[in-house]
């Protein structure tokens, strides 16, 4: 992230050192009570210019300006832990397309998810029109493995591996690829919340996660580039089922020390 570059507007800058005080690169410096860099060597995580009640600083190289804050928005626990208990994984879908409105809400979750050290190394690949293209080329490497997975799994043996062994006909798939895989884990489990909220139904792909990286003509359908691989797999849609109830968890296994 080369082109980004900290700059401080003195004019504005009260020296108040909230930005020197939340720098995770502890770059950041008061010196004559206004605010001072002292390397280029920076994360650019923002939080400097996050923080800074005078916008005295500025990120250069950014697609958009900071949005600024409009009051406390803040979640219910308990409707998170509902949500959280009674969310399944999916498998039967309605035959009825995502809007883009809701398809772009859902992948905006995974731009803003946080990332170790800044990276910002996530992308997103939507599977739709060459969703079955790419589906059929991960079925037939599948079966060539799965002789050998019968002998290990009875899971294996059990499942017949069709047409829809993926993606179980849900109108889309987001690939999400990083370098940093648990990055994209990250982002998939953000953009999973904003899909329940949307009234979707979620999967994660971990067979096809595993095809597309072992597969060099997968990877070239879905031209990932050089130095990422698919940290997960998301197929989504509009569930045909309705589950009734939690399923049964383990007694929570927890020790304080």
């Amino acid at each position: 992230m080369k082109q980004h570059r900290v700059t401080i507007d003195a004019g504005r800058c009260v020296g108040c050192g909230l930005c020197a005080g939340v720098c995770a690169a502890h770059n950041l410096t008061i010196q004559n009570r206004k605010a001072k860099t002292l390397s280029e060597d920076c994360l650019m995580c923002g939080q400097c210019a996050a923080i800074c009640p005078k916008r005295a600083v500025s990120i250069s190289g950014c697609a958009e300006e900071p949005a600024e804050r409009r009051g406390e928005a803040r979640l219910n626990p308990r409707e998170v832990l509902e949500v959280i208990r009674f969310r399944r994984s999916i498998r039967r879908f309605e035959q009825r397309e995502i809007p883009r409105e809701a398809l772009a809400r859902i992948l905006e979750a995974g731009r803003l998810t946080h990332t170790a050290k800044n990276a910002q190394d996530v992308s997103f690949v939507v599977l739709e029109q060459e969703k079955d293209r790419v589906e059929r080329m991960a079925v037939r490497l599948f079966r060539r493995l799965k002789p050998l997975a019968n002998l290990f799994s009875p899971m294996a043996r059990n499942r017949e591996i069709d047409e829809r062994f993926f993606f179980f006909g849900a109108p889309t798939a987001i690939v999400i690829l990083a370098r940093d895989r648990t990055n994209g884990v990250l982002a998939a489990q953000n953009m999973e919340f904003v899909a329940e909220a949307e009234g979707l139904g979620v999967l994660y792909s971990g067979f096809f996660t595993t095809a597309a990286n072992a597969s060099r003509a997968i990877r070239r359908a879905i031209q990932m580039p050089r130095g990422k691989r698919v940290a997960m797999t998301l197929v989504l849609g509009y569930p045909d089922v309705r589950f009734l109830r939690a399923a049964p968890r383990d007694a929570l296994d927890v020790r304080y020390m």
